[in-house]
């Protein structure tokens, strides 16, 4: 590309870039934009970057790099972020019920707003993989491999579930010390790891051990964590917390679930998880004054505008992406990186090559089946859409969140 096609297309960016921030509501905090855009990604390349579909022969089955190399660990570290998805949807929900009940919005009709959003784009997620499946299986497929594509395909709905659960509890949530599940979380892994008690107890934690980041966000809408001090203490408490149960408690020091292990971080959670997302959720209400000063910048803020728009879509059919190169992928033989083993540093640096095919294969789903999400509104960041015009019924029960401190009020005057 010449030095005058390079300008041009800079030019394009910069101009929809501004077209962007002059359709953005003024009074709209970006930084709760800009941690769940980044909560999103962190899952996606995450999963892209832990999860492997071997080939044996006619069959696919999963596993994961954590289980050969467990000094990978701090990758799940990096990338398991659903504590600050959890923090900002208990933060966004509970203004946008607050607000609804203040203009004599009905629970029912607020709920409804909410939730289909979150459940449109599994219709499609749904409709193509019975569809998928069936053929797979009439055209002689493995069983087991079918079986392994369909449960990685529909993994992410389990996140959904508890999520919409939370949002449906919200006005009882709105105001619950996040102290309150976590002692949950606490007596249940003490009954299950130290008391002996049954496995099936720790699956109270996928509703408590969530509740916690999600009460931590009612209370920032509260104003409770406005002070600096207040994340420091989630950020150096979980941290300390996390790395004794790990060094001495014996739970697992990766944050997701590794094949072969007998105890998983996250399915269902643990203590260890819980307070690692203390420690995530500290951070991010530290880097909230600086994601407002970032978030200034018109592409930055283009770029996240545009991931949250379409951010289910996103989450929902990232595991798409990644099976849809694999299998592709089987054409042309086993591939490094594809379709081998996660067993050694060579598989890391394969698996990093293809992340930009995974990037694409993911764009074309986004692009088949983000209509799905666009059209029911702005509903995940509560409020109206970049537009600036409410778009479908279920964005008209909620307004654009406001910035809930005083550098937030800065940022607002000065768009």
């Amino acid at each position: 590309m010449t030095d005058i096609g390079v300008r041009a297309l800079r030019q394009r960016v910069h101009r929809g870039a501004d077209r962007v921030g002059a359709a953005t509501p003024p009074g709209r905090d970006r930084a709760v934009d800009a941690l769940r855009a980044a909560a999103v990604l962190g899952v996606v390349l995450g999963h892209w970057l832990v999860t492997a579909l071997v080939s044996d022969g006619r069959t696919l089955r999963t596993a994961s790099p954590l289980q050969h190399m467990p000094w990978l660990a701090p990758v799940s570290w990096t990338f398991q972020t659903l504590a600050v998805f959890f923090l900002v949807g208990g933060h966004v929900a509970t203004r946008s019920h607050a607000s609804a009940r203040a203009r004599g919005v009905p629970y029912r009709q607020w709920l409804t707003a909410r939730l289909s959003r979150l459940f449109k784009p599994v219709a499609a997620v749904l409709g193509l993989w019975t569809v998928a499946a069936v053929a797979l299986l009439l055209s002689g497929t493995e069983y087991g491999t079918v079986r392994t594509l369909v449960k990685l395909a529909l993994s992410p709905l389990w996140f959904l579930v508890v999520f919409a659960g939370l949002t449906a509890a919200t006005p009882l949530l709105a105001r619950l010390n996040p102290l309150w599940p976590l002692a949950v979380v606490l007596h249940v892994d003490l009954l299950r790891f130290g008391l002996g008690g049954p496995a099936w107890l720790g699956w109270v934690n996928v509703a408590a051990g969530w509740m916690v980041p999600y009460t931590l966000g009612a209370a920032w809408t509260r104003g409770e964590l406005e002070r600096r001090r207040a994340g420091w203490i989630l950020l150096v408490g979980g941290a300390v917390a996390t790395a004794g149960l790990v060094a001495w408690a014996g739970y697992p020091a990766s944050m997701v679930g590794v094949p072969g292990q007998s105890v998983s971080n996250l399915y269902p959670p643990t203590l260890a998880v819980v307070t690692f997302g203390l420690a995530q959720c500290g951070g991010a209400l530290l880097l909230r004054e600086r994601l407002r000063h970032a978030m200034r910048r018109p592409v930055a803020w283009a770029a996240v505008a545009c991931v949250n728009l379409t951010a289910m879509t996103v989450f929902l059919w990232h595991q798409t992406a990644l099976m849809a190169t694999t299998a592709t992928g089987l054409l042309a033989g086993r591939l490094p990186g594809l379709h081998t083993p996660p067993d050694g540093l060579a598989w890391v640096g394969d698996r990093l090559l293809w992340l930009p095919v995974f990037v694409l294969a993911l764009s074309v789903c986004w692009a088949a089946f983000r209509s799905f999400e666009v059209n029911g509104g702005d509903g995940l960041s509560g409020g109206k859409g970049l537009s600036g015009e409410r778009r479908g019924r279920g964005s008209r029960v909620v307004r654009a969140h406001r910035p809930s401190d005083r550098g937030a009020a800065k940022e607002a005057r000065h768009v």
